[in-house]
């Protein structure tokens, strides 16, 4: 008996091991880019020219106060469009999301079940597929060249809806809204002051998943925004990668991207604490 505790002990101890190991390596994977990019954004472009070296170099302050004197480039101005865009993205998403996944979790209707269905399927359809109609109603509305068409529409996001849903059926029993109702609590003031705290660390995950995607989000803010001063970061990076070969500076577009993702490891690590404790939740039906 006692070899056999031995042996299970010694077995779980090298499968500890190895998975720390495997954990190390993926790791490792994962934050070498990032490596790469910070040290790529130290050097200049002839020395870019000549292929990756791991050591620093001293172009960092050069390449910053060239990015920064840019006269084509406001990156201060693309720094907060992409704050206000992505923040206010982030908060409609997960708000107006957590709100209809709670109406579809409490609520009994007749059409309760083809809802859920109809908006798990426009969840299949792609953005490129509606952007020329999405564009030309923007067109008509007058808002072209404008932040609306880029914040608004993110109320409708199917995607945190289900995720809203899933964790909802292992997180919010349907008991406790029925005591606040019987204690005369209100609807919206249940779903403000009882649901939401509870659906914090959901709203944490989708908080920083839409963040990032409205952040890097290129494809419909160039359809949209024209004026310099009302670009994303995402555009002034693309239009400093396509300057022509006299003006193009490598160092600078590494600068660049380096200067576009450090708000965004700001926003990642302020909300990571949420990320495994929603997860592990949402991904649970209780």
């Amino acid at each position: 008996m006692d070899n056999k505790i031995h042996t299970t002990g010694v077995s779980v101890g090298v499968r500890r091991v190895i998975a720390y190991v495997v954990l190390a390596i993926v790791s490792i994977l994962c934050l070498f880019w990032f490596y790469v990019l910070f040290i790529n954004a130290t050097r200049s472009h002839a020395d870019l020219t000549k292929g990756f070296t791991p050591i620093p170099s001293t172009n960092l302050i050069k390449n910053w106060v060239n990015l920064s004197n840019s006269a084509t480039l406001p990156i201060w101005n693309g720094l907060f469009n992409s704050f206000i865009i992505a923040g206010l993205s982030a908060l409609v998403s997960t708000y107006f999301s957590s709100m209809t996944a709670y109406a579809i979790h409490v609520y009994d209707f007749k059409l309760k079940k083809f809802m859920f269905t109809f908006i798990l399927m426009i969840m299949m359809i792609p953005t490129q597929v509606t952007a020329l109609g999405f564009l030309q109603l923007v067109n008509k509305m007058g808002l072209n060249d404008s932040f609306i068409p880029l914040i608004v529409p993110s109320i409708a996001a199917p995607i945190t809806f289900f995720y809203m849903k899933q964790y909802m059926e292992s997180a919010l029993p349907l008991s406790l809204v029925e005591a606040a109702r019987i204690d005369g609590s209100g609807e919206f003031r249940t779903f403000n002051s009882i649901v939401m705290p509870i659906m914090k660390p959901a709203i944490a995950v989708q908080a920083i998943f839409t963040f990032v995607s409205s952040w890097n989000n290129y494809f419909i803010p160039t359809l949209i925004l024209q004026t310099d001063k009302k670009k994303t970061l995402p555009i002034l990076i693309a239009q400093l990668r396509s300057a022509d070969w006299l003006k193009f500076d490598m160092g600078q577009v590494y600068m660049m991207i380096a200067f576009s993702i450090l708000p965004v490891i700001v926003v990642y690590l302020f909300l990571s604490k949420f990320i495994v404790q929603g997860v592990a939740m949402g991904s649970v039906k209780g």
